[in-house]
């Protein structure tokens, strides 16, 4: 069966690492038929938009896009991509895995986090404006349909995945309206679980920081409102060696996007230097969503091989390989646990 996906390749170091997650995700066997489409800073000049009309009908006709990263410009010009991709396809649900890998140089072992994050609306919906010359004000917008959604994916998350635990992170000692029905929410959601196997808490979003650094361990699948979820997802990544190889899932209803966290880097474009893990997990993520479990499990233990192995890692993981060597070894990787699994069938 061959899998119609979406490529965006992004700008910056986009075009470099999404090459090599394709070389990647193709050495696994399974068919894809690739749609590639251009988004971003490139296109402005022909479209008058970073984010064309047709992007977004690749994707709702394929339902499933690999995305490499895209420049948002800070303070001013065009919104984040990334955001009005999320609010046009509907892609309620961020999901960011953080897994302790050997090989990487960190201050932590055996982390397993899952950072589940409401991805349309709270403060990123947009909703804000000038009040006079010298204030700005930006609304915070929480719904009870929105939260609840968001619970239930974490909750559902977890029992598919055989984790044990759903913490709700919150400010509602202080914005006791908004994160205080965010938490009622969750709580609601939670009370339907009971008897499901998962434990159900909830942090405060500071204290829940400082829980991440002194004591990972305790903590499985995290449910946040959506700006929250950015930082602390970030943090996680932090703990398992840095945005460079942390993975990022979209989910819809009707579709989803899979994407490296990290920006587009710009100055390294063009020279074979960026680190491609991120993009090459999210790869894999795309492939556990499209039921492809087996090729999904392939790619994640290839990259920890290689990385573990230390022989052709990028230089931020220490080793002098680059991109396209990178992708290589971890396609050679996954192309000859393939070939072992079928001489043992």
């Amino acid at each position: 069966m061959s899998h119609s996906v979406t490529l965006i390749p992004g700008d910056g170091i986009g075009p470099e690492i999404a090459a090599a997650a394709r070389q990647v995700l193709e050495a696994t066997g399974v068919g894809f038929e690739w749609h590639v489409v251009d988004a971003g800073e490139g296109v402005m000049a022909t479209y008058g938009t970073p984010l064309p009309d047709h992007v977004l009908e690749s994707i709702r006709r394929d339902r499933v896009a690999l995305k490499g990263p895209i420049t948002t410009p800070i303070g001013e010009g065009f919104r984040s991509v990334n955001v009005a991709l999320r609010q046009a396809l509907g892609l309620y649900a961020n999901v960011r895995p953080a897994h302790s890998m050997k090989g990487l140089d960190t201050r932590y072992e055996n982390v397993d986090l899952v950072i589940v994050r409401e991805n349309t609306e709270d403060l990123y919906a947009g909703i804000e404006h000038m009040v006079g010359r010298d204030a700005a004000e930006s609304i915070k917008i929480i719904t009870r349909e929105a939260s609840e959604r968001i619970a239930r994916y974490a909750f559902e998350y977890a029992i598919a995945n055989g984790r044990h635990k759903v913490t709700a992170v919150h400010k509602a000692n202080i914005m006791k309206l908004s994160d205080g029905l965010f938490l009622e929410s969750c709580r609601t959601v939670a009370a339907a679980y009971e008897g499901r196997g998962i434990e159900f808490e909830d942090r405060i979003v500071d204290n829940m920081c400082m829980q991440l650094v002194q004591k990972p361990e305790r903590y499985d699948v995290l449910v946040l409102p959506n700006l929250y979820g950015d930082i602390i997802s970030d943090l996680a990544a932090g703990l398992v060696g840095g945005l460079g190889v942390a993975p990022g899932a979209n989910i819809g209803a009707d579709a989803a996007v899979f994407e490296p966290v990290h920006g587009s880097a710009p100055k390294y474009a063009g020279l074979d230097k960026a680190n491609p893990t991120a993009i090459i997990l999210s790869g894999a993520l795309m492939l556990r969503h499209l039921g492809e479990t087996a090729a999904a499990k392939r790619v994640e233990d290839a990259v920890r091989e290689v990385i573990a192995a230390g022989r052709t890692t990028t230089y931020d993981l220490g080793g002098t390989a680059g991109t396209a060597a990178f992708g290589e070894a971890v396609a050679a990787n996954v192309a000859a646990n393939v070939t072992e699994a079928r001489a043992a069938r």
